[in-house]
Formats: structure tokens, C-alpha cells, sequence
């Protein structure tokens, strides 16, 4: 064969397969049921990370286009939003450790062949989401300003945040709900419905967000409580756009509510995964808002640049999360359809994938920290202490891809204990006691606290590989 043939059967080739990857990228957008324990498992990892990303991408931009418009009031409104998020935070952590069983238990039904089943598991995810965060709203609304002072807001700006505070906690059912049914899309393999019901949900969030809070023609300027209605009225809409889709019969999961009703040992067995999964999440939450209480007492510019820096760590994450969330539904559906071997291979490809994307990304915020702060924050000092920040944590970022994955991989096996145990251990053993340490005594201010989160994401890694080689996922029965 001459030269020339090779040249052009190798141009032939690579144009197959970059037409075969658009196809596989076409195909992943669209709602169609796939099987996903059987066949390639690149192609696998492929049609379900692709709207993850997409829809953790858009969860990505609306953490930010919060802070951004929020950031035209002055740093004393960014700090009462960094505050209120350690309370959101804590709603998040109800709502994705309750998803969590969610997802393991409607993943392995699929897999089992089981559609009846995790519709019934599904009833009880939305029933059990409901009545949590009735309590939560209700607490949220009545103790706004004590639980915003409770975290080291001075009484001055408890009391012009109490109001933004009751809103976000208030509307929780709509952050439960929306977590709460993607993740039965996502365990059921229908993640184009996930994906579109929090693109809507923060599409309207982007367009609400300045007219409500800096006002437009008839509509008045309702300020940082503006920012609260926006976000509301994005998730309710969200949620909607799900009970619609549950219920419409497009997806893997159908949900008849005449026929609905409590199943008390399938809703026991789905709290038993999900209780520990929401303690999973309260520990790390707990964490973050310790780390923001020591961060309290150096002033509402740190608080601020705090919350700046954190709003684009997760804006990169959220989106590595969703490769991530690949892997925990191969996981949960593999183990279904008794094919472990290949559940393991998913988290290792997932992982590798995730730990280029991250060096990537890291090696950008090294370098070009102050400009991508300055997008999001005006004032000099803001900008400088954000920039720090996410100079110091942008180091780790090479093992956050190890140590997240291996995290929802044993919850996508229905394994929540574990992960919560190596919780326990990274932020309350560890990097609280250090970042006090390193922050005080140790005399190096608000750079211990950053240096803490840089050393810990990396010690979570390691120790998530460690536990997740053991194999005992492998054999969690659901």
C-alpha cells in the first residue's frame, strides 16, 4: 500500500469517528431510553455525562449570576448572600442526601428490570422531599435573623438580611423537589430531563435576577430580596416542568397519581439510604459553615471575597460533578443487571476523565485569578482576597477528580455509610481543627483557611481511592 493510501484511510478513519462522536453527542441530548449495562462503556459514559455536564453547567451559571448582579450592591449584600448560602447549603444537603437513595434505588431497579418498582420508589422520594422541607420552611421564615447571627452576622446586617433569608429557606420545597426528581431522572438514565429542568429553572432565574432587583419600567426594584424572588420562581417553574415529565410517560419512570400511595417498607428502605446520605452532606455542610464562622470575624470584605471565590469553585465543579453523576448511575444500574466488573471499570474512566478536565481548569485559575475575579467583583479588596483564595485551592484541583467520583460512586451503589465516615474524618477531624489553627494561632488570617481546603480536598482523594478499592460497594443490597 503507498503512502498516499495510508494518509487517506487514516483521513477517512479519524473522520468516522469524529462523525460517529457528533452522532454520540446529538444522541445524548435527546430523550431517548437507553440501555446503559451493556455495550461500549465509553459510549455509555458519553450519552449520560453529556447533559449531566450541560445541566451541572447551567447550576454552574447560576451560582454565579447571583453573586454578579448581587455584587452592584455593595460587598455588605454579598456577605449576607455568603451567609445565607451556608443555609442553603444545609437545604442542599437534605436534598441531595435524600436524591441520593433516590438515585441508588430507581438506578438499580432499572437495572433489574424493575419499572414498576422505581416508580414506587419514586412516590416515596417526592413524599419523604415534601414533608422535610415543610420543617425546614417553616423554621427558615421564623428564625431568620437569629440563624444569621447564629453563623457571626453582626445585628446590623442580620437585620437587612433577615428578609432575603426567609425567602430562599421559605421556597426550600422548590431546591428539595428539584434535586430531588432529577434524581430519579438521573438514576433512571434519563438525564435530558434532568438537564431541562434546570436549564428552564435558571434561564428564568438569569432573566428575573436584574429586573427584580434593580427594577424595570413598572416593575420597582425590590434590591438583594429580589435576587431571592428570582431564584424562587426559576425552581418552582423547574419543578413544574418535572411533575409534567413524571407524569407525561417520556421517560423510564411513570408516575400515576391516582394510583400513587406511601409504601412503608419501600419508603423505610429508601430513608435508611438517604438518612445517612443526608448526614453525609450535613457533615461536609456543617464544615463549610464553620470555615465561613471563622472566616466571620475578619469582616464583611472577607465573607465577600470568600463568597466570590467559592461561587467559581463551583462553577467549574458543578459541571465535573455531572461526569461524576455518570458514574453513579452506571454504578447503581450495572450492579442491577449483576455486572460489578463493569461498574468498577465506569468509576476509573470517569475519574481519569475528571482529573485531566480539573489539572486543566487549575492551571487556568492559577495563572488568570485576579481577571476571572474582576468579572464578578468591583471592589479592590474583594478582588484581591478572591483571587487568593482560589490561587490556593486551584492547586488541589488535580485530585478533587479522584475523591469526588469515588464519593458518588459508592452512593450510586447505595453505599452512603462510607462516604459519610470519610467525610467525617477529612472535614471535622482535619480541616476544621486546622483552619482554626492555621487562621489563628498560627497567625495566617484568612490564607489558613484556604490553605485547609487545598490540603483536605486533596487528603479526600486519597482516602476515597483507598476505600473504594476495598470493594465492598460491590456488595450492597438495596
Amino acid at each position: 500500500m503507498s503512502l498516499v493510501n495510508v494518509v487517506s484511510n487514516g483521513r477517512r478513519t479519524l473522520a468516522a469517528r469524529n462523525a460517529q462522536l457528533w452522532a454520540d453527542v446529538r444522541d445524548a441530548v435527546r430523550a431517548v431510553p437507553r440501555d446503559y449495562t451493556s455495550g461500549s462503556l465509553g459510549r455509555a459514559v458519553l450519552l449520560l455525562a453529556v447533559p449531566m455536564v450541560l445541566e451541572m453547567g447551567m447550576q454552574s451559571v447560576f451560582s454565579v449570576v447571583d453573586v454578579y448582579f448581587v455584587g452592584r450592591l455593595g460587598p455588605e449584600a454579598v456577605a449576607v448572600l455568603g451567609l445565607s448560602d451556608s443555609l442553603i447549603a444545609l437545604v442542599f444537603a437534605v436534598s441531595i442526601g435524600l436524591s441520593m437513595g433516590a438515585t441508588a434505588m430507581v438506578a438499580r431497579r432499572v437495572g433489574e428490570g424493575s419499572p414498576e418498582r422505581a416508580s414506587s420508589a419514586a412516590v416515596q422520594a417526592i413524599a419523604g422531599g415534601c414533608a422535610a422541607s415543610l420543617v425546614i420552611g417553616v423554621a427558615g421564615v421564623v428564625w431568620a435573623s437569629d440563624l444569621l447571627v447564629l453563623l457571626g452576622a453582626t445585628p446590623e446586617l442580620a437585620a437587612s438580611g433577615r428578609t432575603f433569608t426567609a425567602i430562599m429557606l421559605g421556597g426550600c420545597v422548590t431546591v428539595t423537589l428539584l434535586f430531588m426528581i432529577n434524581g430519579i431522572f438521573r438514576g433512571a438514565g434519563d438525564p435530558v430531563l434532568a438537564m431541562r429542568a434546570l436549564w428552564l429553572a435558571n434561564l428564568v432565574n438569569i432573566v428575573l435576577d436584574p429586573i427584580l432587583i434593580f427594577g424595570l419600567g413598572p416593575v420597582p426594584a425590590f434590591g438583594l430580596e429580589g435576587a431571592a424572588i428570582a431564584t424562587t420562581v426559576g425552581r418552582g417553574l423547574g419543578v413544574a416542568y418535572q411533575l409534567r415529565a413524571l407524569t407525561s410517560g417520556n421517560g423510564r419512570v411513570t408516575i400515576d397519581w391516582r394510583r400513587a400511595r406511601i409504601e412503608t417498607e419501600t419508603m423505610l428502605r429508601l430513608l435508611r439510604v438517604s438518612g445517612i446520605g443526608i448526614l453525609q452532606y450535613l457533615v461536609g455542610t456543617a464544615s463549610f459553615v464553620g470555615l465561613i464562622r471563622i472566616l466571620a470575624p475578619f469582616g464583611d470584605t472577607v465573607l465577600a471575597g470568600y463568597t466570590v471565590a467559592v461561587r467559581i469553585i463551583i462553577f467549574v465543579l458543578l459541571p465535573v460533578w455531572g461526569v461524576g453523576n455518570a458514574a453513579a448511575t452506571l454504578v447503581g444500574q450495572n450492579l442491577g443487571a449483576g455486572q460489578p466488573d463493569r461498574a468498577e471499570r465506569a468509576v476509573w474512566f470517569t475519574a481519569r476523565l475528571n482529573t485531566v478536565l480539573l489539572g486543566i481548569v487549575g492551571v487556568i485559575f492559577v495563572v488568570f485569578a485576579r481577571p476571572i475575579v474582576g468579572l464578578l467583583a468591583t471592589d479592590p479588596e474583594v478582588v484581591a482576597l478572591a483571587a487568593a483564595c482560589l490561587r490556593v485551592v486551584a492547586c488541589s484541583y488535580v485530585f478533587w477528580g479522584f475523591g469526588l467520583v469515588t464519593v458518588l460512586a459508592f452512593n450510586g451503589a447505595g453505599d452512603t455509610t462510607t462516604p459519610t465516615w470519610i467525610n467525617f474524618f477529612v472535614y471535622w477531624v482535619v480541616q476544621l481543627p486546622l483552619a482554626w489553627t492555621l487562621a489563628g494561632p498560627a497567625g495566617l488570617g484568612p490564607n489558613g483557611v484556604f490553605v485547609t481546603v487545598a490540603v483536605c480536598q486533596t487528603l479526600m482523594a486519597a482516602v476515597g481511592v483507598l476505600a473504594f478499592r476495598r470493594g465492598g460497594w460491590k456488595k450492597r443490597v438495596l
